[in-house]
């Protein structure tokens, strides 16, 4: 049985906006990864580096521009491997709603567990970036 991690916030900004922020490793440098490389495109490999032991790298597995985002990591923790991340996103009256989802967990141990932890405070920053330009130096995210 595989579990799954979802989150869905409302953030007032574009698809545009939230779709870059998590795809253009120039945003995603300003709210998640230490360095990022590549770019949305289908089958491409994202470099998402965090620090030289968690220097891991995914796979774009569906892209839909300004709607929807996924990336299945093919080199990270054991746990991490082969989970697959991403968003749907829905423009509604108050901004844009984003319905986040980490699926494909072994185990509901401690790292899934921590792991919906951080994503919730992962995309509080997103949401704290695109709303109000909040950028956390790296070594101050937790």
């Amino acid at each position: 049985m595989a579990h799954n991690i979802y989150h869905n916030l409302v953030i007032r900004a574009s698809k545009e906006a939230i779709f870059n922020a998590f795809t253009q490793p120039e945003h995603l440098n300003n709210w998640w990864t230490l360095t990022a490389s590549r770019e949305p495109k289908l089958e491409a490999e994202y470099n998402l580096n965090f620090t030289e032991q968690y220097d891991w790298y995914a796979k774009v597995l569906e892209v839909e521009q300004n709607e929807a985002f996924y990336l299945k990591i093919t080199k990270a923790d054991d746990d991490w491997n082969p989970t697959t991340f991403g968003f749907q996103l829905t423009t509604i009256e108050k901004g844009t709603l984003v319905a986040f989802s980490h699926t494909g967990w072994k185990d509901a141990n401690h790292h899934f567990k921590h792991t919906s932890f951080c994503w919730a405070l992962l995309l509080n920053a997103l949401k704290n970036y695109l709303e109000k330009g909040t950028v956390i130096p790296f070594k101050a995210r937790e």
